[in-house]
């Protein structure tokens, strides 16, 4: 989460940004086999012996459930289990834990009744992100057949959260796999002094989940199907790496990604010395007081965000405003943004959306993942902003982890003694955010813009909320309007809501819809249905 997933500079993310979540892909041969980029060499690693946490994983469970959607009587087979992971030298390196949902029958009419208008059925994989967050967020907030519901009264009350059926599911549009990454979840690597070599990183991440992706699809017999991803937060990122690996990798070519609340690239979520970075954060906190004041309305956003991208970063990018033009550039921003004077005249009008003094306000605390979410501010003296605690990151979003605990031991038959790790804080510490050993820091856009180019079937669904200010939506607007090729295949959709926008049950509900209007198959004669841009 910054939905769950953390991350603008490392140390930076984990405050602003657990953006969590994941994505598919369909075989076909890579467009250059000879220039296909070698999976990263995974070291050897011992087998499992009842000291280690893997030894603690057991067999696979199966299940089978019903789920009512709209009246459909939806027959679904649940399994939880692990897939093995494997060095160069074939021998086990992890166990990556998974959920799937698969559709049996509707309405009891057989399993030809799941399939849509072309005769098959598409199957959706997904992850979340921080670096570090398991897919728990996603399967029980958004997509699952089971939802974590928060009371209407105090959304921010996680101790009163409770699970009961989705009627909100993507059941009716797609199978689904959720994959926990190695170190998260019920993911386990076999040896933890090798797991961040190994795994931790932009690239070796994207190779493991790429590798499980296609031994999934060869388990299940599901080569035929339109294949998805779903990423959530970094799963932003994680997505356009693992659509690459899987191309370049497994020759899996995926139909469409789906990114919820995604980092897009690592850059544009840094405000220090970075106007662009600070611009674009910009929209949401302006999002967050037009909601107070009852102002929201399409024209508002499209106005606050041409603000931001206009006199706002020209200002930032010019020399530091002085005098009348200082006190009238700041005095704006307060007025759009509910802040104090004073707070943005102290930061010079460059709003860090994790900092305490930008967060506090009136005896409350206020979200980085939700700026309209708030708890009673325990420091409202003011203090450091390492010990400012967000409401969503160590609060209510914490209860998916227990939530998902149980549902997997009483209703899905995994029981083990681990503990499910919903964030994991030693991995995002860890990661390796470079393009391979002693590269720099990977580029997401460039890789986007291959991807789209080399794929022409290939769509993209970015979900983001309004009042989300760890991954903003600007940062999904901005890209897209700077896309040279396949641009028109690139949907944005906004939502009421903050990173976890599935939270709100309208958000959820509307995601799903549009969500399975994407996945359709297209019609003869359209090459896909258009996106619709927010």
């Amino acid at each position: 989460m910054r939905a769950p997933s953390i991350m603008p500079r490392p140390s930076t993310i984990l405050a602003r940004f657990l953006c969590a979540a994941a994505l598919v892909c369909a075989p076909c041969g890579s467009p250059s086999m000879a220039a296909a980029a070698p999976a990263p060499a995974v070291p050897a690693a011992p087998a499992p012996t009842p000291d280690t946490p893997t030894s603690l994983l057991p067999a696979d469970s199966i299940t089978h459930h019903t789920l009512v959607l709209h009246g459909r009587h939806i027959a679904y087979t649940a399994q939880a289990g692990t897939l093995t992971l494997r060095d160069e030298a074939g021998k086990p390196a992890a166990k990556m834990f998974y959920v799937a949902y698969r559709c049996d029958a509707i309405d009891g009419h057989g399993g030809a009744s799941c399939l849509g208008t072309d005769g098959r059925r598409p199957v959706s994989f997904f992850f979340n992100g921080g670096p570090g967050a398991g897919t728990a967020f996603l399967n029980l907030g958004a997509a699952g057949p089971a939802v974590l519901d928060f009371p209407t009264a105090d959304p921010t009350d996680g101790g009163g959260a409770r699970l009961r059926d989705n009627p909100d599911s993507w059941l009716g549009a797609t199978d689904m796999v959720f994959l926990d990454a190695v170190g998260t979840g019920y993911s386990r690597a076999l040896d933890d002094k090798t797991a961040p070599k190994a795994f931790y990183g932009v690239k070796q991440d994207a190779a493991a989940f790429a590798k499980a992706i296609a031994l999934w699809v060869a388990q299940n017999g599901r080569a035929g199907s339109p294949h998805y991803l779903v990423g959530e937060s970094y799963g932003g990122i994680r997505s356009m790496q693992v659509a690459w690996a899987l191309q370049t990798q497994q020759s899996l070519i995926p139909d469409g990604i789906v990114m919820i609340s995604p980092a897009i690239e690592m850059g544009l979520l840094d405000v220090t010395d970075n106007p662009l970075g600070a611009a674009l954060s910009l929209p949401g906190l302006i999002n967050a007081q037009l909601e107070r004041e009852h102002r929201l309305s399409p024209a508002s956003i499209n106005e606050g965000y041409d603000f931001a991208l206009g006199p706002y970063l020209s200002t930032l990018a010019a020399s530091i405003p002085t005098g009348e033009k200082a006190g009238a550039f700041y005095a704006d921003i307060a007025r759009r943004t509910g802040l104090p004077v004073a707070t943005v005249t102290k930061l010079r009008g460059v709003l860090d959306v994790s900092a305490h003094d930008v967060r506090s306000r009136d005896g409350r605390l206020y979200s980085t993942y939700d700026a309209t979410q708030s708890i009673a501010d325990p420091y409202p003296e003011g203090v450091d902003n390492a010990d400012s605690p967000d409401p969503v990151l160590w609060g209510y979003g914490r209860a998916y982890g227990a939530a998902f605990a149980g549902y997997a031991a009483d209703t899905l038959g995994f029981r083990t003694d681990l503990t499910y790790d919903l964030l994991n804080l030693k991995v995002n510490g860890a990661w390796d955010y470079r393009d391979g050993e002693g590269g720099l820091e990977a580029r997401q856009i460039p890789l986007l813009r291959k991807l789209l180019a080399l794929d022409p079937g290939l769509h993209v669904f970015v979900a983001n909320g309004l009042f989300d200010m760890s991954c903003p939506f600007a940062s999904t607007r901005w890209m897209i309007a700077h896309l040279p090729v396949g641009a028109d295949r690139v949907g944005a959709y906004l939502y009421a809501g903050g990173h976890m926008l599935y939270s709100r049950p309208d958000s959820r509900a509307a995601l799903t819809r549009d969500v399975a209007a994407f996945m359709a198959p297209a019609s003869d004669g359209d090459a896909h249905p258009h996106p619709t841009h927010g």
